[in-house]
């Protein structure tokens, strides 16, 4: 089986993920490098694990979170759907078995809030994973010398978030979404004006792995 391990030491892989991340850079948007495929690919496999997902599925969840935004290599727009079609193109290459490369194809063109739907275990994970990414390391100027009242929105929420992780709790078995926002830095409104959707979208991903979805921020349990 082709492991996570495998897809990290692939020089096509690397050679995608470098342009996609620079083009991204390119363009404004907050950083979606090697550090935000990594946290996605170990939540995602996580959340599967903790679940009580079968480890090969584990696995497929960890490539596509790993993956899932190659398709900036391309383009932003429509980036979902062009990295899907490129890492099922890399992982049939690279030897994985045709049902598995479509299970991780299909995941990553379901993981963008605009177009896509929990369709599966993988893409449920993998979306889950994805929308809870928000930090502040991810604004890319240095922070020391930020005007935050100068920053647009995404930046400021990303700048205000001190800590963010997903996880199953394993008492009540709901998946939850725990975010920790400076509110002197931005307004925690700020965050529902763009996360809204993606929240919405979270939701539904818990509710086709048969959880409740929980969004908590500064110890105030939101939904």
């Amino acid at each position: 089986m082709i492991t996570i391990a495998d897809v990290k030491k692939d020089e096509e892989v690397k050679a995608i993920m470098f342009m996609a991340e620079n083009q991204i850079e390119a363009l404004g948007f907050t950083e979606h490098s090697v550090r935000h495929s990594s946290i996605v690919s170990k939540w995602a496999g996580d959340i599967l694990e903790d679940i009580g997902t079968d480890a090969h599925r584990v696995e497929l969840a960890r490539i596509a979170g790993y993956l899932h935004d190659i398709g900036n290599s391309i383009n932003r727009y429509n980036h979902a759907q062009s990295g899907a079609i490129l890492a099922y193109k890399i992982l049939t290459r690279m030897g994985m078995e045709y049902m598995d490369a479509c299970e991780i194809m299909m995941a990553i063109g379901n993981h963008d809030e605009h177009e896509g739907l929990p369709v599966s275990d993988i893409t449920s994970a993998l979306i889950l994973a994805d929308k809870a990414d928000v930090h502040k390391s991810r604004v890319r100027t240095n922070s020391t010398r930020l005007n935050t009242e100068s920053l647009n929105i995404h930046d400021r929420v990303n700048l205000a978030a001190e800590k963010s992780l997903v996880s199953v709790d394993k008492a009540t078995g709901e998946i939850v979404l725990n975010i920790v926002i400076d509110t002197e830095k931005c307004p925690v409104m700020d965050y529902f004006e763009i996360y809204f959707g993606r929240m919405q979208l979270c939701r539904r991903a818990a509710d086709f792995l048969g959880r409740k979805f929980v969004l908590v921020i500064n110890d105030v349990r939101l939904l």
